[in-house]
């Protein structure tokens, strides 16, 4: 898949609307204020802010809005008697049949945690599922003493058309962090697909550094449930339908 074409750094992208949807429907009592805020994003981006400074701003403002709604001070912190009454709050709404919530309350927080090239990583594993990792060691009898050399090269960030594709490492990392990528000990289902990645010239160069018969160990990189979720929540696909599997078997992650 490669990167749209077209697509402005600093406007008001497909990512940013969904961002501030989801924004609205998690704080469905305070209608003036998504009015308000949902304005502020328009004018924010149009003025060319970067989309993810302008999300985490309006998690805060909403977060704000959500805790004065509740009778809270946001300014002086929340102590254990008002998280208490945030945790009696979400028990009421979830008795109460009338309230209908759209997605995970975090999604908005997600987002603006999200560079750019991550939604396009999480966007590629939705469509395309569990991609091909593996990690190079140096060999040595038994494997003791063998040292890890290089983990988790894959060609995901050129598949998915990130255009930092050197970044990819701290890219899974934060996605992992989030909880929406799984790295699994698994491997993909069809293991012609490891030779199109141990051909790549930086893995052949980390294999040549491992020394004599390295061991190659495969991997697999997927989106867990909760990310395939966020992703049909939050962000666009081509079809806007499942892919056939998400995720390979739970077996050790």
């Amino acid at each position: 898949m490669t990167r749209d074409a077209k697509e402005p750094e600093g406007g008001l992208t497909g990512l940013v609307r969904l961002a501030v949807g989801v924004s609205w429907h998690a704080f469905t009592w305070t209608v003036g204020t998504s009015l308000h805020v949902g304005t502020e994003v328009v004018r924010r981006t149009l003025r060319g802010e970067s989309p993810t400074a302008v999300l985490h701003d309006v998690s805060l403002e909403l977060r704000s809005v959500a805790l004065r709604a509740l009778g809270l001070d946001p300014e002086n912190g929340t102590s254990a008697q008002e998280l208490q009454a945030l945790g009696e709050n979400l028990l009421r709404r979830s008795a109460d049949v009338t309230v209908t919530e759209e997605g995970h309350p975090a999604y908005a927080r997600i987002l603006s945690e999200l560079a750019p090239d991550e939604a396009r990583i999480l966007r590629y594993l939705y469509l395309h599922g569990p991609q091909p990792s593996i990690d190079v060691r140096t060999n040595r009898p038994l494997g003791i003493g063998s040292e890890l050399v290089a983990g988790g090269l894959n060609m995901i960030a050129e598949h998915a058309g990130c255009r930092h594709t050197d970044r990819i490492h701290p890219y899974l990392t934060n996605l992992n962090r989030l909880g929406l990528v799984t790295f699994s000990k698994e491997q993909v289902a069809n293991p012609n697909r490891y030779q199109l990645v141990e051909a790549q010239p930086h893995v052949a160069d980390v294999i040549h550094r491992a020394g004599r018969a390295p061991r190659i160990i495969h991997r697999s990189i997927h989106l867990n449930s909760f990310g395939a979720d966020f992703v049909v929540t939050c962000l666009p696909t081509t079809n806007g339908s499942h892919p056939p599997a998400v995720t390979p078997p739970d077996a050790g992650t």
